[in-house]
């Protein structure tokens, strides 16, 4: 068979090679896209490597901004139909297992009200406003290491 022919399917690879795939990809993607295809899939994708750190925003690169101190990119929420499936089925799967999040503050509380996060030492927020995160953590005891980050 010529070699433009020949096909691999996803399924044929082994562990060891989606795992090598997998690392290379955004974790809330790859979650949203393959998580509940079959039950290999699902025992890969439940591994720590891809459900402790979940960024659950989506950055564009800003090509107008050159300064280096700043962000090169711009950061929004989830598109509706992906925010709407972590919330319902992902996150309730997973949240014994996450420890970072980073959020967009429009789903923010949405993301945070979907379920409990028993392990959960890290937040990372984006375009919050200060008057909003006095208001939803006071009276809590937070460390924060920084609000204005370079990322």
């Amino acid at each position: 068979m010529p070699m433009e022919y020949s096909s691999i399917h996803l399924n044929n690879l082994p562990d060891e090679i989606l795992l090598i795939i997998f690392n290379k990809l955004n974790n809330a993607p790859l979650l949203y896209s393959l998580l509940g295809v079959n039950k290999r899939l699902n025992k890969i994708l439940y591994d720590s490597i891809f459900t402790n750190h979940l960024s659950l925003l989506r950055r564009q690169s800003n090509h107008l901004i050159a300064f280096r101190s700043l962000s090169s990119h711009l950061i929004y929420p989830l598109v509706d139909q992906i925010l709407d499936r972590f919330c319902t089925e992902i996150l309730s799967e997973i949240h014994d297992k996450i420890e970072w999040l980073d959020l967009e503050s429009s789903s923010m509380e949405r993301i945070l009200l979907a379920t409990n996060y028993p392990h959960l030492s890290g937040l990372r927020l984006y375009n919050i406003q200060a008057e909003k995160a006095v208001h939803l953590f006071s009276g809590m005891k937070v460390s924060i290491t920084s609000m204005i980050s370079n990322r």
